[in-house]
This record gives structure tokens, sequence and C-alpha cells, in this order.
């Protein structure tokens, strides 16, 4: 395993979700949780440079 540089894991959880960042904090069990998971995800795309196309993102014509 690598060792990773405290500035890049610092950029990659700025560029996690806004709502995993804050779900982080709330007392809900369950919504902790699933913030937890999403930054995890997140690190890991990042670490790998995998960064599947979000479904939900619209495409611009060109």
């Amino acid at each position: 395993m690598e060792r990773i540089e405290r500035q890049a894991l610092s950029a990659i959880l700025l560029a996690a979700p806004g709502w995993a960042r804050v779900g982080l904090t709330v007392p809900d069990e369950r919504m902790r949780e699933r913030a937890a998971d999403s930054l995890a995800a997140t690190i890991i795309e990042k670490l790998e440079g995998s960064s599947p196309a979000d479904v939900n993102q619209l495409s611009l014509p060109l």
C-alpha cells in the first residue's frame, strides 16, 4: 500500500460530496454510515484514478 500525502488526501476529501462531509456529523447512525461509505468511495476512486460517469449528470450540447 502506498503512502498518500496529507495535501492530496485533503484535496480528495474536499472533492467529496458536501452532504457526505456534513453527514458524518448528523445524529442518525444510518446517515453517518452512508456518508462514511460515500467518502471512502470518493477516496478509492481518486486513488485508483477511476471516476465513473454520474448517470444523473445532464450532458450539455456542444
